[in-house]
């Protein structure tokens, strides 16, 4: 094998291809990064088997070959080398040498033969879906996936397709996210996929209005962004009847300015980290909410103006989870619906019906 490459575009693929080697695996194989030189382009591939994750660079091939090299070792050389042209060539011995400019490196490689073969997706199921907007849906739910490893199920996003929509739907227990975006699509898929698939395919993807073709099988899933292909293993179970959750009636609305909100909460909740719980009180009254945070360390009151329709309320809540959701909102105004101080309250934009969230409050000791 013989290739050269501009070390730019070798970097980026490395770069991709490796989030997907996390090194928790008993194959030492998969420690590596599968190299194929043919047809004017380089295949590389990074696995766990969990997530596999192909991407193709541009490289002139003077002799097509295969190898596979130690991720870590190979990455960090082609990071450090000059921002040149990059030579690859096998020796003998099961050596590849690299060099650029100056620099030379011999590197020891495996027996590409011995690394396992990809997923076949070969469903018809698909859907199209713009680059820019699912990393939006993804950043809007992933924040909510459970870390408890009790319930695996739930240390995954719900990936729906339904009624001409595409839904995102993460929980864990103390809050529950919803995203929902349009779909020119009659298919009906229900499937559930890792959030860490999801997050690394989030930082994949480009802000950009490039369709990323996804596509299904019973066990896998597809993603196919231009010269990047992320295919994930789905979670096995059935996840959690989320529109149950969401209460369909509310006796207190309040509509108030997000980072107005957002700002108070960040300040109350200076005081609050002293305790696990980040409490946080909300006293809601006609024409303006007092929050207020106690602790050891202190305490904080803030007052902020609001429009409230219905009778006041005091309820408390865990700052964390009520900024989690603050921070993926995009909307000026937000509208928070609550029936009760013990029951979950929703909070939604007031101008974009696209995301729903529902956080639990914090019973409060009277």
């Amino acid at each position: 094998m013989k290739f050269s490459c501009e070390k730019q575009k070798l970097q980026e693929g490395v770069s991709i291809s490796n989030k997907a080697i996390t090194g928790k695996t008993t194959m030492p194989i998969l420690e590596g990064i599968y190299i194929n030189a043919k047809n004017g382009c380089l295949t590389l591939i990074g696995s766990d088997m969990d997530v596999s994750i192909e991407t193709k660079v541009e490289a002139n091939i003077i002799e097509e070959g295969t190898i596979v090299v130690d991720a870590k070792i190979f990455n960090e050389i082609i990071r450090k080398l000059p921002s040149s042209t990059i030579n690859i060539e096998t020796l003998d011995n099961d050596i590849i040498q690299i060099t650029c400019e100056k620099s030379t490196f011999n590197l020891v490689y495996m027996n590409a033969e011995d690394y396992p073969s990809l997923p076949a997706i070969d469903e018809n199921i698909s859907v199209e879906v713009p680059q820019n907007i699912l990393k939006n849906m993804i950043k809007g739910t992933s924040f909510a996936i459970a870390q408890d490893e009790t319930r695996p199920i739930l240390q995954g996003i719900l990936f729906e397709v339904k009624d001409k929509h595409l839904n995102l739907v993460a929980l864990d227990g103390y809050r529950l996210a919803v995203r929902s975006e349009y779909l020119d699509n009659d298919n009906n898929v229900e499937v559930v996929i890792p959030g860490k698939t999801l997050n690394e395919i989030s930082r994949i993807l480009e802000d950009s209005q490039d369709i990323v073709q996804i596509t299904f099988t019973n066990n896998h899933i597809l993603f196919n962004l231009n010269n990047t292909k992320v295919i994930s293993r789905l979670l096995d179970g059935k996840f959690v009847n989320y529109l149950s959750l969401l209460p369909h009636e509310y006796k207190i609305l309040v509509d108030v300015k997000k980072q107005d909100l957002q700002n108070c909460i960040e300040r109350a909740s200076l005081m609050s980290k002293d305790n696990n719980s980040n409490l946080i009180k909300l006293d809601f009254k006609e024409d303006g909410v007092i929050i207020t945070s106690n602790s050891q360390l202190g305490k904080v009151k803030e007052e902020l103006d609001l429009n409230l329709q219905g009778e006041g309320i005091q309820i408390a809540f865990n700052s964390r989870y009520v900024l989690d959701v603050l921070k993926n909102i995009d909307d000026e105004n937000i509208l928070m619906e609550m029936t009760s101080s013990v029951s979950p309250c929703v909070i939604k934009c007031k101008q974009n019906n696209n995301s729903k969230y529902l956080v639990l409050p914090v019973r409060l000791m009277r």
